[in-house]
Order: C-alpha cells, then structure tokens, then sequence
C-alpha cells in the first residue's frame, strides 16, 4: 500500500493518472488501487483525487461532496475537464 501511496505522491501539479498507470507501477492490480484510494490516511499528503479511469472520466471519489469535489481539486490543481473527462494525452503522469 505504502508503494502506491509514495508513487501517487511524485504526480505533479497539473498532471493526474489512471488506476491502470499507477496499478502497473505498483506491480498490483487497478481494483485494488481503487480500493487503496478509497482508504487513503492522509488525503492532503496523498492526492487520490488525481486518480482517474483509463477513459480520462472521473471515477469515484470517497471524500466530502464526492465526485463534484474531486472535479473541483482537479481544477484547482491546473486540470482541465472537458464533458466531463480529462485529456490523458495532455495531462497524464508517466512513471
């Protein structure tokens, strides 16, 4: 858990991934990234916010106001929505 958390960690400012990228990069599976975001200890250290399906959507979000949040963090940190989804090509972290 502690490996996923650390890689989620080196995402910069204005660039997100995808439960896939980070799932590879941990040597696990995208489920249990999910999952792993889901119990987050510490989400100010550990943005999950900027974890996002292979389609650029949103996917879930378990933290106060759910996925309207996470679009707001999103924005916030620089990423930009369009219908809903993120331009992977433009935006997405490569480990």
């Amino acid at each position: 858990m502690e490996i996923v958390y650390s890689l989620l960690r080196r995402v910069p400012r204005g660039k997100i991934t995808t439960y896939g990228a980070l799932a590879k990069a941990a040597g696990t599976h995208p489920r249990a990234i999910a999952m792993f975001m889901k119990h987050n200890p510490d989400p100010v250290k550990t943005p999950c916010y900027k974890v996002v399906r292979s389609d650029g959507s949103l996917g879930g979000y378990s933290g106060r106001g759910g996925v309207k949040t996470k679009a707001q963090l999103l924005r916030k940190d620089g990423i930009t929505l369009r219908n809903g989804k993120i331009d992977l090509k433009r935006q997405l972290h490569r480990f």
